[in-house]
Formats: structure tokens, C-alpha cells, sequence
């Protein structure tokens, strides 16, 4: 038995939850959420809580269990508190701003790196160098973090890059002088 599978998911007021077929929908004070299941796992509403369970033993039934629990879950949180990363940019002269819903970011390329927000994510630069990305859906937040973060990863030398808030860059020493020589 999946530990996250079958552990019941309590529906905090305010929320909504409806199981149609193979989709659940999820409606909070903060908007919608829906995504679908495989036919191996059952999904039932209980009161105020969300049961997931497996059809059958098999392999992928197993794997899919804690997972689609793992999502309901996090889709239950993102419609009443939703999600944030933050992003530092690091590097002299390196800074982000909004050009109306257009993020840019110059990093110390010839160009800058323009960046159009998806649907339901929110970005807002409370200065040049830091970047907070906001919205319901804990996939495509992270998803987009992640996107922008590759744009110019941290170096291990400087530093310099776009790193996640907290994140820790494993430094590594430059080229030293071993003397002598011809």
C-alpha cells in the first residue's frame, strides 16, 4: 500500500471538489483546477475529505496511486493559498522588469531574454533583482521558474545566473598559480 496513496485528503471550506468520470475538478476562492486520472485509480468524495484508491496490485496501478493523490492534494492547496517561487538575478548590471505582461531580463547577453507569462501565472519584479512567480497550479508555476532559471543558470565561479530564492551554489576555486615552467 502506497504511505501517500492512502492517506485521505481533508477539504478545507470553501473548497469544492467533484469527481465526473476520470476528471476531477477542483473550485477554491482563488479559481479552477482540473486534470484527469487513469482508469487503475478510483477517486471518491467522502464528507470533507477525498479518498484515492487503487482497482487492482498492478505495477503502474501502484506507481500511479501516491501520485494522483500527490496532485489533488496540491491542487486543493493552490485553490485557496496558491503557490510562489522567487528568483534572485545575480550579476552587475543583470535585472529583470515588465514590459506591460512581458517579462525581460537582461543577463549580460547582446539581447535581452523576453519571457510571456502562460495563462493563470502571475509575475511581479519588486526590484531589478528579484523576480516572484505566483499562481494555482503548482506545475506550471515551477514550470515557468524553471524556464526563466535556465535562461542563465548560476556559474560555480562567481555565482553569477538566476537562482531560485535560497538556492545554494556549490562554489568552486578558479585556475591557481602552480609556478615555474617554460
Amino acid at each position: 500500500m502506497s504511505r501517500v496513496g492512502k492517506q485521505p485528503i481533508e477539504v478545507p471550506s470553501g473548497v469544492k471538489v467533484e469527481v465526473a468520470g476520470n476528471k476531477v475538478k477542483v473550485s477554491g476562492s482563488k479559481g479552477n483546477l482540473e486534470t484527469e486520472f487513469r482508469p487503475e485509480i478510483t477517486v471518491a468524495v467522502e464528507g470533507t475529505s477525498v479518498n484515492v484508491e487503487r482497482k487492482n496490485e498492478s505495477k503502474l496501478a501502484k506507481a500511479l496511486h501516491g501520485t494522483t493523490r500527490a496532485l489533488i492534494a496540491n491542487m486543493i492547496v493552490g485553490v485557496t493559498k496558491g503557490y510562489q517561487k522567487n528568483l534572485d538575478i545575480v550579476g552587475v548590471g543583470w535585472q529583470g522588469k515588465m514590459q506591460g505582461t512581458k517579462l525581460v531580463l537582461q543577463l549580460g547577453f547582446c539581447h535581452t531574454v523576453d519571457f510571456d507569462p502562460p495563462q493563470g501565472i502571475n509575475v511581479a519584479i519588486p526590484n531589478p533583482q528579484r523576480i516572484e512567480v505566483t499562481g494555482i497550479d503548482k506545475q506550471a508555476v515551477g514550470e515557468f521558474a524553471a524556464r526563466i532559471r535556465s535562461s542563465r543558470k548560476p556559474e560555480p565561479y562567481k555565482g553569477k545566473g538566476v537562482r531560485y530564492d535560497g538556492e545554494r551554489i556549490v562554489r568552486k576555486a578558479g585556475k591557481s598559480f602552480v609556478g615555474g615552467g617554460k
